[in-house]
């Protein structure tokens, strides 16, 4: 039988922000060349178009840039898309380099930098990012669940006070009235717990 190679992994796609667009076509060339898929962006309005059009891994971007600083970009790239960022910049004083990591930055780069040389940050940054994506996604995960507790939790003192039964008693008819209604248990007590503060919430 023939063998079939695995398919290739896609490439990340790393969104570039420059105001410089001589420097911007460079680096971009030369993530290319690199391996990477590269949408470059020559201001942060662009930068923030781009983001809203297609999904990225990573964004590269310029420290000081007319309008919005990289910092205040990344802010918006993190908050309206989830995408995080890597800072470039010309500058490397002590006090931009800890401003931008206490800003949540993934890592930081002087310019001039061959994008060969960008390849080991670049790719830290992205497996820093899955980190970050994995947590997040636990967390979620977990407020979740405490508030499938919480609920249910709230609904078995309802049954409890309203028909005189013990929390065991109360869990179980619950959970029974799930069943036969072919429901999760905690969809089937949040109607209850939703469908009793609206009748005893205010007109």
């Amino acid at each position: 039988m023939p063998s079939h190679s695995p398919a290739p992994l896609p490439r990340p796609t790393l969104l570039l922000v420059d105001d410089d667009r001589l420097a911007l076509a460079t680096t971009a060339l030369g993530l290319r060349q690199m391996g990477y898929a590269v949408v470059p962006a020559d201001s942060p309005e662009q930068a923030l178009l781009c983001a809203g059009a297609e999904t990225f891994a990573l964004a590269l971007l310029d420290m000081r840039m007319p309008g919005l600083s990289g910092i205040e970009l990344a802010h918006l790239l993190e908050r309206r898309h989830g995408l995080r960022s890597l800072f470039l910049s010309a500058h490397g004083e002590r006090e931009e380099v800890s401003e931008a990591i206490a800003q949540g930055a993934l890592g930081y780069l002087v310019k001039p930098v061959d994008p060969a040389h960008m390849v080991p940050s670049i790719e830290a940054a992205l497996a820093r990012a899955r980190d970050l994506d994995a947590l997040r996604s636990a967390k979620q995960q977990l407020e979740q669940a405490l508030a499938g507790e919480r609920v249910v939790s709230v609904a078995v003192g309802m049954v409890m006070a309203r028909r005189q039964l013990s929390e065991q008693a109360a869990f179980a008819a619950l959970r029974d009235e799930a069943r036969r209604q072919r429901r999760r248990l905690q969809d089937h007590c949040s109607d209850l717990v939703a469908s009793t503060s609206h009748v005893h919430g205010p007109s």
